[in-house]
């Protein structure tokens, strides 16, 4: 029985048990992922893949940048035990992210990181998005539109050929006739296979197979774009965009190995 219970006198010479009065250690909280959150960060790609990724966008990007921009903390890739630099597709995305601040808001890189930072901290006030561009590097916002007379002239290519391009599927103008900005790479790209006898006709392979590349990029982005979160939507915009280019650069591969064997 205790003596609390028996009544009995602590015996001469007892004390109770010092209580410990230690600040106890705080328990560690699991570190925030950092941004962007919900894209994979699985390293396989190289500084080269990386660079064909972004110099779509932003042709003027360079190894020396990349280097430079992990020196300043920016972004941190995976290192092989050979010391060779891996970046995953989150490492790719925050590049692209600086690349938007400094083009779009002149932001200098302490600015950039400071804004980083906040990201990773959890702040998503601000939802960076994907931005595709044209082939000579400016952003496609979607909002100029060119009838077939203006994409004509402005890709510098006969009327003829613009309509030949509708009339065969190859180039798709929206309910009022006009056409967007990336239509002028078609028409051009189209113009110099001209130039070798590949007309119109040819030329609806290309269109065939870029829709089939859609059709699998929706069947990734529909699930993300459909949750019931106000990041859904940028989330899904930055994924298709990711999505596009590593289509691009499978498509760009295949072809190039294909080449590789006709000169062999």
């Amino acid at each position: 029985m205790s003596r609390a219970a028996t009544g009995g006198a602590a015996p001469q010479g007892w004390a109770p048990e010092p209580t410990d009065t230690r600040p106890r250690a705080r328990e560690e909280r699991p570190t925030a992922e950092p941004w962007p959150r919900g894209i994979s960060r699985r390293a396989t790609m190289r500084i080269s893949d990386v660079l064909a990724a972004l110099q779509i966008e932003f042709p003027a990007v360079t190894t020396s940048k990349l280097r430079f921009w992990e020196e300043q903390g920016l972004v941190t890739p995976l290192r092989t035990p050979a010391g060779y630099r891996q970046y995953s597709p989150a490492d790719v995305e925050r590049l692209r992210y600086v690349l938007r601040c400094q083009r779009d808001r002149y932001l200098p890189l302490k600015v950039i990181g400071e804004q980083l930072a906040a990201l990773d901290a959890g702040e998503e006030d601000e939802q960076p998005r994907a931005r595709l561009a044209t082939t000579d590097g400016v952003p496609a916002t979607g909002t100029r539109r060119w009838t077939t007379q203006a994409l004509a002239e402005e890709a510098g290519v006969p009327v003829d050929l613009v309509a030949d391009l509708v009339a065969n599927g190859v180039l798709h103008s929206n309910g009022r006739g006009a056409f967007d900005l990336y239509a002028r790479d078609v028409v051009r790209a189209a113009a110099r296979l001209a130039e070798h006898g590949l007309d119109a006709r040819h030329l609806r392979a290309f269109r065939s197979a870029a829709d089939r590349q859609i059709d699998l990029v929706e069947q990734v982005v529909a699930p993300v774009r459909g949750q019931r979160s106000p990041s859904a939507r940028a989330r899904a915009t930055t994924l298709a965009a990711e999505l596009g280019e590593l289509c691009t650069q499978m498509h760009t591969a295949l072809v190039r190995a294909a080449i590789a064997d006709l000169e062999g």
